[in-house]
């Protein structure tokens, strides 16, 4: 019996996970690649109608709601960074008390709410902006008002997705086992790969029909789709582990500052004396689990700081990328056929596409046989190399801006709606993006995830999701100091033709330079965590 019982123990994982009815959770059962197609599928869903939203957004703003560029871009801007900060509201529930599982299931009826309000305020009599024949729009106080209080519903309905979706993916492999361990790394490329076949359907397909065929139905299908993620992710729930919430984190780590602050000057203690003072008051003293999760976060601070100037650089896509390619000829060759400014953001998923399988399968074992890492890179030389491409991210559009603008100078093309040059030209712009965001943002994912504390996790992913959030509100906040300043058009005017949106990618471009240095400088001086199962 004993030998059958060592046996049974065998295939129960080693990290604490346990199965739906609460019981250890048996490797044969659950977890690994059994659960993980229920995750993906929801990310993939969700993703589609995340983006079947929002890469058009700028647009609907400036011709639905009759925006100006600045402020469709500020908007813009505004709420693609609040879909970032939520996560941390999400994550805090997830830790430290409803599990991953169910924050992911809350949350995620509330994004279904949210995208059901969007679709009926770009469709119903009423609640939709009237527009005329000629497709000018007009939208009241009130319709506009219902039209951004579905927007922040679903930008709190992804709080609570985004910062535990990939986390509880990577909790279905289990630490402990060396070749669980090896397939988790393999998870993260294929979860980001899964994001961006939502992005494909939705920038492609989506696009297309709002632009041709309504916005009604441009949102509806998103809306369907995220219905169906909801159901992905249910039917999995007899196959997933799930991690017991482990307290607040932040709870934790605001008791080690305030303990830290109470107790600077005093003495430490003995041995007999820290007995006594076992079982004191939190906020007086804490545990060394406490200090080393506080530490941990410290050390992760600087890295997370450099992602910043990056997020901002990759939410040019849906904002400034947008409005160079509506000034542009978006005919398909010679033929009357168009497609939208946004459908061309359909190449920076192709490219991510295309990446994720050479980087796993081609670049990652060619690598490993000279730097010896079973991983090829560590996960801050991925990151470091997405940070160079970015910085060309940057450079090419403010060269092709340059081009354009010449071209209206040289031919009076000043009120022009479409200067004679092929969106196609920005094609590498978006394929040098979708190059950096394997690099970086799947390094990001794993770094943030490898090296949090067990119990802070989500809170560790969440946090690395807030770079895009102040990304986008550094995007924002760019735009403003460098538009209409002193009565004059600035560098983003409504007639593009008139701007120098060049100056702005220059500038980022340069920001992205200066951010490279300094994490050069951070990652040099990081020290690993050591992994689980290391005795020293």
């Amino acid at each position: 019996m004993a030998e059958m019982a060592t046996e049974e123990e065998e295939f129960l994982t080693k990290d604490g996970t346990v199965d739906y009815e609460g019981n250890p959770a048996d490797k044969r059962k659950t977890g690994t690649w059994k659960a993980c197609p229920y995750i993906i599928g929801n990310e993939c869903c969700e993703r589609l109608a995340y983006y079947g939203m929002s890469s058009n957004l700028v647009l609907y703003f400036k011709n639905r709601l009759n925006q100006s560029s600045a402020t469709a871009t500020k908007n813009n801007s505004d709420w693609s960074g609040t879909c970032y900060i939520t996560p941390l509201l999400g994550a805090f529930l997830a830790d430290a008390y409803l599990g991953r599982y169910w924050t992911i299931a809350g949350f995620s009826i509330i994004y279904v709410f949210g995208m059901t309000l969007l679709t009926m305020s770009a469709s119903m009599p009423g609640l939709r902006p009237a527009c005329t024949a000629e497709d000018k729009c007009q939208s009241t106080d009130g319709q506009s008002a219902v039209f951004f209080v579905a927007l922040y519903m679903i930008a709190l309905g992804t709080g609570g997705i985004k910062p535990c979706v990939s986390s509880y993916g990577a909790d279905q492999f289990d630490d402990a086992d060396p070749v669980e361990k090896e397939h988790k790394a393999s998870f993260f490329n294929w979860f980001y790969f899964s994001i961006n076949v939502g992005a494909l359907i939705a920038s492609s397909v989506l696009v297309w029909v709002q632009d041709n065929v309504s916005w009604g139905w441009g949102l509806g299908i998103p809306a369907i789709a995220m219905a169906i993620a909801v159901v992905s992710f249910f039917t999995g729930t007899r196959k997933y582990r799930y991690q017991k919430p482990g307290g607040s984190p932040l709870t934790r780590i605001c008791q080690v500052m305030v303990a830290s602050f109470r107790k600077y000057r005093v003495n430490v203690p003995d041995e007999k004396d820290q007995i006594k003072e076992s079982t004191v008051d939190p906020w007086r003293l804490c545990t060394v689990t406490q200090v080393e999760e506080f530490k941990a976060i410290i050390r992760l601070l600087p890295i997370w700081a450099t992602g910043i100037v990056f997020a901002a650089v990759y939410s040019q896509m849906s904002n400034l990328f947008i409005l160079q390619g509506d000034t542009m000829d978006k005919r398909v060759g010679h033929s009357k056929f168009k497609i939208s400014a946004a459908n061309v953001s359909v190449f920076d998923t192709l490219s991510v596409i295309f990446w994720v399988p050479i980087y796993d399968r081609i670049i990652v074992p060619a690598v490993r046989k000279f730097t010896g890492h079973k991983n090829g890179f560590t996960q801050l030389q991925r990151m470091g190399i997405g940070l160079v491409i970015s910085i060309f991210a940057m450079v090419y559009p403010a060269i092709l801006e340059l081009i354009r603008l010449r071209m209206v100078r040289e031919h009076n093309y000043y009120e022009l709606d479409s200067v004679p040059i092929s969106i196609f030209w920005q094609v590498p712009q978006y394929f040098l993006i979708g190059c950096a965001e394997v690099f970086t943002f799947i390094g990001q994912l794993e770094f943030f995830y490898d090296q949090a504390p067990d119990a802070m996790r989500s809170l560790c992913s969440a946090l690395s999701l807030t770079t895009v959030a102040l990304g986008n509100y550094l995007s924002s906040l760019l735009v403003t100091i460098v538009t209409g300043l002193g009565g004059k058009p600035g560098w983003i005017p409504d007639n593009l033709n008139y701007g120098h949106v060049d100056y702005f990618f220059w500038l980022l471009a340069g920001l992205s330079f200066v951010n490279l240095v300094a994490f050069v400088v951070i990652a040099r001086r990081y020290t690993y965590k050591k992994p689980v199962g290391t005795l020293r």
